[in-house]
Formats: C-alpha cells, sequence, structure tokens
C-alpha cells in the first residue's frame, strides 16, 4: 500500500528539476506511505516516477519501488495489494526469473515482463493502481482495479502528463492548474462526489475503474476497459446458479472464506473494523475461523443511541471471542476533525460518515497497520434499505392513476416534526423515528414515472437547475449503467444495485474509507469487493439477496452458522453522526460562516437567495436540510482550503 506519483514532460527544458517536482508529489502523499519514498527520473525522455510506501508484504529493500524488470524494459509504481502472488509466481517458473524478495510488487512487473499488461491485470485477484514505463516503447501506462478500490488521478496540463494517487500530489508538482470544472462542480452538487472519470478540477481525471490508459505521446492517449459490471451481470445471468439455494449459500461462504484469508497475509499486525453489523460481522466470523489466535477487532461509539453500534459489535466480538478494542467518542472528539475533512479529501466531499470512518482509523492503526472491513456487500447483496423503499415507492407510484403531484403536495404540507409527532401519537409509534423526513424526501418521487428517473432523483441533493440556474448547453452527468440496465430491462432493484457499484460504491464508499484510512497510514482491503465475489453474486436468484423485506438473505445465513440471530436481526443503523441537530447546535456558527463565503456565489455560480431559504428552514426547524446545508459547507471549506 502505498502512494504513486509521477510526471512527463513535453520537453527538455524543465528535466533538470524533474526530480525535485517528482519529490514535491511525492511528499504531498507522505502519510499514505510513511516507510519511505523514491524517485526514478529518465530525464532524456523528460519522465519521473515516484512511491511513498506504507511496508505491508516484504519489509525489506527487495520490495522497494520505483522497480525495474528483471529484463529492464519495464519500470514500475503501484498502490495496492495482490493477493495470489504465489500462485502467480508459480506460474511464472518456467521463465527462471532470479527473485529478489517476495513482494507482490516484484511478481506484477516481471508477469509483465512475461506476459503483457493486459493479460497479467486480467489475472490479478486484489487492489491496485498502477504505473508503468515501457523504456523501449517510449509509453506510459495507467491501470485502475476492476472496482475502483485504489485511486488514480491523471492530468494533461501545459503540454504534460501527470498522475497521482490523490489531487494533491497533481497540485505539489504544478501538473494541474486550481481551475474549476464545472461539470464535475454540478456532479458533486447532485451526488455529494465527483464520479470516476471526472475530477473538480479542470485538468484532471480519476481513472475509471477496470480501465487501462496507454498514452505513447503528450497528445495520444487511448483509455480502454478490461473488466466492467456490466459484463459481470451477462455473465451472471448467462451462468445463472442452478443448484439449490442451499448449495448457493455453500458455494458463497467458501468463496468469501477464500477472499478472506487471502486478505489476511501480511507481515504486519492485522486486524478488521467491527460495527456489529452483517457486513463487517460476516467478515470478522469468516476471519475467525480461519485464525488459530484472536482477531483484533476494533469499533467507534457515540453518546447519542441513535448513531451507536458500538454495543453491538461488542456483544459480537466477545460471542466470536475476539480481541476487541472499542473507543466512545464525544460529540466535541467528532467535531474537532470538521476541519481536517477539506485536507484528506482534496475534492469536495458530502459523506459525514467520513468523521467516523476517520475515527476508526485512527484508533486501529495505533494497534495494526492493516485492516478487514465489510465494505460492498450492501451493493453486491442487496443490503440497502433504500432498495426496498424505492420498489415500494415505484408499487406506490403505479397505483396513482392521477393527481400524483397532488398526494406529494398534500403530504408534505406538514412539516416533518408534525408528522414525527403525529406518528408518535399512534401506538407502536415513535417520534424519534424520522418518519418526516422520509416523507418529504418520498412526496416529490411519487409524481416521477420512470423507475431510473427516480432513482436518479433518489440519488441528488438538489435540483442543479434551481440551484445554478438554467444554462444552455449544460450537459448534466448520468450515472454509469443507466443504459445497459434500459437496454436489458433489469428489474428495478437489480438495476440500482447495477449503478449502486460503479459510482456510489466506487466514488463514496470506497473514496470515503481509502482516504481516511490512508491519512492515517492504514491499509484496509475488502472482501466484499474481491471481483470474484461481486461475479458471482449475480449468479444468484434474487431471492438469495433482497428476500422480501430482507436484505442479504445468503449473507445473513452465513453469519447465522457463526453468530446468533439476536445479536443480527436488528434495524439498520448505518455508521452516520447526528448532521441535522449539529448543523442547528454546535457547528451552527462554522456553517453560517461558510454559507456567506462570496466565493460560492461569484465565483462557482451558486445562488444564494436559494441557500438562505434552505439555511433559514433548517434553522428553524420547518424542515430537514442537513445534508444539503453540509454539501455547501464543506464545497466552502474545500474551496478555501485549495483554491484561495
Amino acid at each position: 500500500m502505498c502512494g504513486i506519483a509521477g510526471l512527463w514532460l513535453s520537453g527538455q527544458g524543465d528535466a533538470s528539476r524533474l526530480h525535485d517536482t517528482v519529490s514535491r508529489m511525492n511528499a504531498a502523499l507522505h502519510h499514505r506511505g510513511p516507510d519511505g519514498g523514491d524517485v526514478w527520473c529518465d530525464t532524456e525522455n523528460g519522465l519521473a516516477l515516484g512511491q511513498r510506501r506504507l511496508a505491508i508484504i516484504d519489509l525489506s529493500d527487495a520490495g522497494k519501488q520505483p522497480m525495474h524488470s528483471a529484463n529492464g524494459r519495464y519500470v514500475m509504481v503501484y498502490n495496492g495489494e495482490i493477493y495470489n502472488t504465489e500462485e502467480l509466481r508459480q506460474k511464472l517458473a518456467s521463465a527462471n526469473i532470479a527473485w529478489r524478495g517476495h513482494s507482490d510488487t516484484e511478481v506484477i512487473v516481471e508477469c509483465i515482463a512475461h506476459w503483457g499488461v493486459r493479460e497479467t491485470v486480467k489475472r490479478l485477484i486484489g487492489m491496485f493502481a498502477i504505473a508503468l514505463w515501457d523504456r523501449n516503447a517510449q509509453k506510459l501506462t495507467l491501470v485502475r482495479d476492476r472496482l475502483g478500490i485504489k485511486p488514480l488521478y491523471w492530468s494533461r496540463y501545459d503540454g504534460n502528463i501527470g498522475f497521482a494517487s490523490e489531487v494533491k500530489g497533481l497540485l505539489a508538482g504544478n501538473a494541474i492548474s486550481r481551475e474549476v470544472n464545472h461539470s464535475g462542480l454540478e456532479a458533486y452538487l447532485r451526488f455529494g462526489y465527483v464520479p470516476s472519470g471526472h475530477s473538480i478540477y479542470a485538468h484532471a481525471k480519476m481513472l475509471k475503474p477496470g480501465h487501462i490508459l496507454e498514452i505513447t505521446g503528450h497528445d495520444q492517449a487511448s483509455e480502454f476497459a478490461y473488466w466492467s459490471v456490466e459484463d459481470a451481470v451477462l455473465n451472471g445471468q448467462n451462468h445463472a446458479w442452478s443448484g439449490d439455494d442451499q448449495s448457493a449459500i455453500d458455494a458463497l461462504e467458501d468463496l468469501l472464506r477464500d477472499a478472506v484469508s487471502r486478505r489476511m497475509v501480511a507481515d504486519v499486525p492485522l486486524g478488521a473494523f467491527l460495527s456489529g453489523g452483517i457486513d463487517s460481522s460476516t467478515i470478522v466470523a469468516l476471519m475467525q475461523s480461519v485464525s488459530d489466535r484472536p482477531v483484533k477487532t476494533f469499533s467507534v461509539g457515540f453518546e447519542d443511541a441513535a448513531f451507536n453500534e458500538a454495543a453491538f459489535a461488542g456483544e459480537v466480538a466477545r460471542h466470536l471471542k475476539t480481541d476487541h478494542t472499542e473507543l466512545y467518542v464525544t460529540p466535541q472528539d467528532a467535531l474537532d476533525l470538521v476541519p481536517k475533512l477539506s485536507e484528506t479529501y482534496d475534492e469536495p466531499f458530502f459523506d459525514s460518515s467520513a468523521i467516523p470512518t476517520y475515527l476508526i482509523s485512527a484508533l486501529t492503526r495505533k494497534e495494526v497497520t492493516v485492516a478487514l472491513s465489510g465494505d460492498g456487500g450492501d451493493e453486491t447483496f442487496g443490503g440497502y434499505t433504500r432498495y426496498l423503499w424505492a420498489r415500494q415507492l415505484s408499487k406506490a407510484a403505479g397505483s396513482i392513476p392521477f393527481g400524483a403531484s397532488m398526494v406529494a403536495r398534500m403530504l408534505t404540507m406538514l412539516s416533518p416534526e408534525q408528522w414525527d409527532n403525529l406518528v408518535g401519537l399512534v401506538p407502536g409509534g415513535s417520534a424519534t423515528s424520522a418518519i418526516g423526513d422520509k416523507i418529504h424526501k418520498a412526496a416529490p418521487l411519487l409524481a416521477i414515472k420512470d423507475d431510473l428517473d427516480r432513482y436518479h432523483a433518489l440519488l441528488s441533493l438538489f435540483d442543479t437547475d434551481k440551484l445554478l440556474g438554467r444554462r444552455e448547453g449544460r450537459k448534466k452527468i448520468r450515472v454509469p449503467g443507466e443504459k445497459f440496465c434500459r437496454n436489458r430491462n433489469l428489474d428495478y432493484v437489480s438495476s440500482m444495485q447495477v449503478m449502486d457499484t460503479m459510482m456510489y460504491m466506487v466514488d463514496d464508499v470506497l473514496t470515503k474509507v481509502d482516504r481516511a484510512s490512508m491519512a492515517n497510514s492504514l491499509e484496509v482491503r475488502v472482501p466484499f469487493i474481491d471481483h470474484r465475489v461481486i461475479e458471482f453474486g449475480w449468479r444468484l436468484p434474487a431471492h438469495l439477496k433482497l428476500n422480501g423485506s430482507v436484505g442479504k438473505y445468503a449473507v445473513r445465513q452465513i453469519l447465522y452458522k457463526y453468530v446468533p440471530r439476536e445479536l443480527i436481526d436488528r434495524p439498520k443503523t448505518g455508521f452516520g453522526v447526528p448532521l441535522a441537530q449539529w448543523l442547528r447546535g454546535p457547528l451552527r456558527e462554522w456553517m453560517g460562516d461558510h454559507l456567506a463565503n462570496d466565493a460560492l456565489y461569484n465565483d462557482l455560480g451558486l445562488d444564494r437567495r436559494y441557500i438562505d431559504r434552505l439555511h433559514q428552514e433548517h434553522i428553524s426547524g420547518r424542515r430537514n436540510w442537513g445534508h444539503q446545508l453540509w454539501t455547501i459547507a464543506m464545497l466552502s471549506d474545500w474551496q478555501q482550503r485549495w483554491l484561495t
């Protein structure tokens, strides 16, 4: 695990300063690799590759990067971890390679020397972002893993080509300007993050998952996919599971155990995040089943019971007999982290669960260098409550023959607080269920007849035409996979799973975990996002994923073998913070200061009156605009940190 960066100049003028420039890019990524770093230069061609190392496998100098192939043709830097290196090493036995060490880096570069880039990446099991210089062909190749677990930005600016694990690396080397990409800005305001293939910066792009970019000249670059979610879905449909349900569940358990076991190989201490939910509990249970000692597990708890899963995690840990550590943080501990978020996420990023993710990463890093997590189970196995909710909403919208807009207006005549109070009067109801917010969010969706358009609206934080004004010729970024879902006539839930896997999982969930963990120099491994697990998930019948109102049905059956149902079967809490309350309380002044930032309106083009209305409605309690206002405040925080 590490951070990588590099620069390919268009001319020889600055070649003498090339090493210093890429060293600055490297230094900006120090947090990703505190165990060492180096830069290799080809001054004749004006190219340099840099890497910061977090040593996980082969801690000796034999694992250092940049790494040269034995034949001298290739030079490579790489960020990630490969879990089938021993099998690949054995397949290269006939090549009679004199191995220098046992790092996965060396295995990758020798596989490339033997088979080529395209054939090699198809064989890799793991997470990776690779930059490879072919000295013979004078070609720079960038590769990102199939599901986008590891980030890789690239740029073309002022005639030069740059790349880095994070945008701050590009900025440190002046490989991009600070000009804003307005399509990226609009995407952020809609989704709360900037999707892969784009960036908030005009001259940078995040390489798409499962893609290879070949650069043979400063104006000659070709990008193509070597793996895709769409192909995984098609292959799953063509090779649908033909056995009974129990054999499918058993096969999934075997595959998950293999994915977990492979990710437990490290030359440094290793543990796991444990929230007490289905996914993390399943990963820890399988880890413990193959370990001869108690697995180290970690959880973070909050004083607010509505956001606290630590007690559940503790019960699961005691049952599995793990070596468990938990940290209860005060609201002030979390609030103190807020000003640091824009440094960690150098593109604007709205997901407030980045706060507990950062805190658990910091806690975990005190004892281990590698942690396994349960991320990715919801998308593949139908775990999000919005899948059930959206399906029900689709049926409700279809049952209203006319006047859906009128029904929507009637539902929003009462404020969220009034709805909560009304529900609290009903036997068995609760005034703290936030039903009012759900009604206000769902009501406008009733008037949308097309399911996938409704999905877009469900994902959207803002109507950007209201926030930015209508502009001729402005092309909105659509969720990748939508055209595929329409052409294949996938059912609504499957369509949401496809699109979530292609964008939300990559650009929200994985971005959140990567930046928060690497800011603490912690490697996080994600067994549910093993591409073999994803592919197998699409072979399963729908009822083994969302079964009635029960999500992740097959995964639950596996977990029940290790953990009693009563410790697991409870409402999904999520990994969040009481954002709405904070913005009316301890973060009220902070939010007000950011919403008063003139650059939001003068430079970025937001509508001040629209934002002011949301602000007043939220502060008064008439509406809950917590997510929307946080999105704007984080944009302001990013603008002040990175554009001024």
